[in-house]
């Protein structure tokens, strides 16, 4: 019962939360990695509902689509992240491209995250490209979540950039995996809060 009314005051204080909106109002560069493996250092100086306007010293302003964005971190941290990030062959050679579509993508119930970030559980994340982060869930929203990684290092991955997720003994947590096989203790008959 206590872990339902955490997870109800969790939803309500953190679900609309975007790291968007946590750029924008930074003046330091963050680092964006987006589809075709392009990694880019700015600072976002736009956010509309579908896009980001980003800016650098190297290059003019630029609009991206949200859905081109998979990982986001402060650029302070971009040397210990790139270390960190290791990349999956066989995905990578897939050529996936953004899931555009929400029907289409690869969910994960907040029902599965939230035990899974109060326990603290160490996930394998693999993206569209490829690319796996492994981390401690340490904050989730409806658009992303943030991943601390070796070091308490986070990086930010956006839930449409996602393949898979697994914890280290290979058990699945994406919603088509999970239904009807792992049930968590709080989880209500009927209660479908995605």
């Amino acid at each position: 019962m206590n872990n339902n009314i955490g997870f109800k005051q969790y939803l309500e204080n953190n679900y609309e939360n975007s790291i968007f909106d946590m750029a924008l109002n930074e003046p330091s560069p963050w680092v964006f990695h987006l589809h075709g493996q392009q990694i880019v250092q700015a600072r976002l100086v736009q956010n509309s509902t579908y896009s980001v306007c980003l800016s650098s010293d190297a290059q003019q302003e630029q609009e991206v689509n949200k859905t081109f964005i998979k990982l986001v971190y402060p650029a302070a941290h971009a040397g210990a992240v790139t270390k960190l990030i290791k990349t999956d062959s066989k995905v990578q050679r897939q050529g996936l491209e953004p899931i555009v579509s929400p029907k289409q993508r690869h969910h994960i119930k907040n029902k599965t995250l939230f035990p899974l970030m109060q326990d603290r559980e160490v996930l394998f994340f693999t993206l569209l490209e490829g690319e796996i982060i492994r981390g401690v869930v340490t904050a989730f929203s409806r658009y992303d979540l943030t991943v601390g990684l070796k070091g308490g290092i986070p990086v930010t991955v956006l839930r449409h950039g996602i393949l898979d997720v697994r914890d280290k003994k290979g058990r699945c947590y994406l919603k088509t995996h999970v239904k009807g096989v792992f049930r968590h203790p709080f989880a209500m008959k009927g209660d479908d809060q995605a």
